[in-house]
């Protein structure tokens, strides 16, 4: 290999699925190298006195063979490519002999300049795989194929289908309003929709990404004004999957956590049409997260809840069972509950729940114009009105709320507008993200 240590490596992708792979060494770098080799299909074949517990759990799934040995003359025999990450570098040098006079491609984890093949470092976005040599600088490959990675999941490499490709229905749930906290699927589904149905809090800054061609239809319920009602939705949703286009449903939080995502899916499956559901960060965990509340603690809650408040404690609409709650010790989440806390505060102590318990509201989490007010159930329904707390807000009620890097005295305000609370054309506060 010295003599041709100018020549760039020639770039090849090898199919191996059923052909035979011998893996020399079962430490650290075979356990991260042999996930791609058996997800390619390989017939592995691991030679090793000793692997580590990761490597050794591939063996009892039956994904690969192991020799419990040292290399020995021959192990290659029949093989279409070797990997060697062994300690001994004699045992590295004559498995790496014995590759060059049987003509397999071989690995060498011990001595790059060696080998007769090296390992690209590696990304997959959707269908599309990246590998990246830069000789022998694996940090630079690395950093090279993250932000080509990255910008592929993301939608900031423009990389569109030119064959046909099948078009989607995906009900995508966006997370608590950042954009950085969308899943990676979710972000990719959005780059290569071309009808997006969006509600208000959802990653709004993400549809300025979109290409001009898209059409995103603004679902938003704006409270006391106009309102996509969910039926119209759910006909945006048919009527453009039916004429053959790629449409995301953007939704805030999770769209099965209060986000009526179910009714759309159902909807959809009435008209025969098939709907991938991306699952969200759900703004019941992540905001509480983001203004420092853990939702459970160890020795403090060992169990959290999430309840919608949009219906009072003594509506006969309500589903919510306040009496159990009131009795458990965990943590109580509740959305869409700012224009009730009041009674639902009220409707806590009354079932028993001590009136000094801390409550903590967090409106607009995760965004910038995030601020927290601390109470107690006995004074939370003051503090909201006297603090002009608005939706969105996620209302956690605990003994959690005390906890966290800096303990906040009880009832402090950080920061934020003070605006009266508002709801939706049906007297409810509009929907979470989720």
């Amino acid at each position: 290999m010295a003599e041709n240590a100018d020549h760039p490596a020639y770039p090849v992708g090898l199919r191996l699925s059923g052909r035979r792979v011998v893996v020399i060494g079962g430490g650290q770098v075979a356990q991260r190298r042999l996930p791609a080799l058996v997800a390619a299909g390989a017939d592995v074949t691991l030679v090793s006195p000793s692997a580590t517990p990761s490597v050794e759990a591939m063996v009892e799934a039956g994904e690969l063979r192991w020799e419990r040995r040292r290399y020995e003359e021959g192990d290659l025999a029949g093989a279409w490519y070797a990997l060697i990450t062994a300690s001994d570098p004699a045992a590295c040098a004559r498995a790496s002999a014995e590759a060059e006079r049987e003509r397999v491609w071989c690995v060498r984890s011990d001595d790059a300049a060696a080998a007769t093949a090296w390992t690209p470092a590696t990304g997959r976005s959707e269908g599309v795989t990246v590998a990246v040599l830069t000789g022998q600088d694996p940090r630079r490959s690395a950093a090279v194929r993250d932000a080509i990675v990255e910008g592929l999941r993301e939608g900031s490499i423009a990389a569109p289908h030119h064959r046909a490709r099948t078009p989607f229905v995906a009900l995508v749930g966006g997370g608590p309003g950042d954009p950085d906290l969308i899943t990676v699927r979710g972000r990719r589904l959005l780059a290569e929709a071309d009808v997006v149905i969006a509600d208000r809090l959802g990653p709004r800054d993400l549809l300025d990404e979109l290409p001009p061609h898209v059409e995103v239809i603004d679902a938003a319920k704006i409270p006391y004004g106009r309102f996509m009602a969910q039926e119209a939705i759910n006909n945006a949703l048919i009527q453009h999957a039916k004429a053959g286009r790629s449409v995301v449903r953007l939704k805030g939080g999770d769209p099965f956590v209060f986000g009526r995502g179910m009714e759309e899916a159902q909807a959809l499956a009435a008209e025969g049409i098939a709907c991938t559901v991306v699952p969200g960060i759900s703004s019941s965990i992540s905001v509480p997260g983001a203004a420092g509340i853990p939702v459970t603690h160890r020795g403090v809650a060992h169990e959290f809840t999430v309840v919608s408040g949009h219906v009072a404690p003594e509506d006969p609409r309500s589903l919510v069972d306040w009496a159990a709650l009131a009795r458990l010790t965990g943590t109580l989440v509740i959305l869409m509950g700012v224009d009730k806390i009041g009674a639902i505060a009220a409707a806590l102590v009354a079932h028993g729940k001590d009136p000094a318990t801390p409550v903590a509201l967090v409106q607009e989490g995760t965004m910038a114009a995030q601020r927290r007010v601390d109470a107690t159930l006995a004074t939370v329904g003051e503090r909201v009105a006297a603090e002009g707390v608005r939706p969105p807000a996620v209302i956690v009620v605990g003994e959690v709320v005390a906890e966290g890097p800096t303990k906040l005295p009880a009832e402090v305000v950080t920061e934020g507008p003070t605006k009266p609370p508002v709801q939706d054309a049906d007297g409810q506060e509009e929907a979470p993200r989720g």
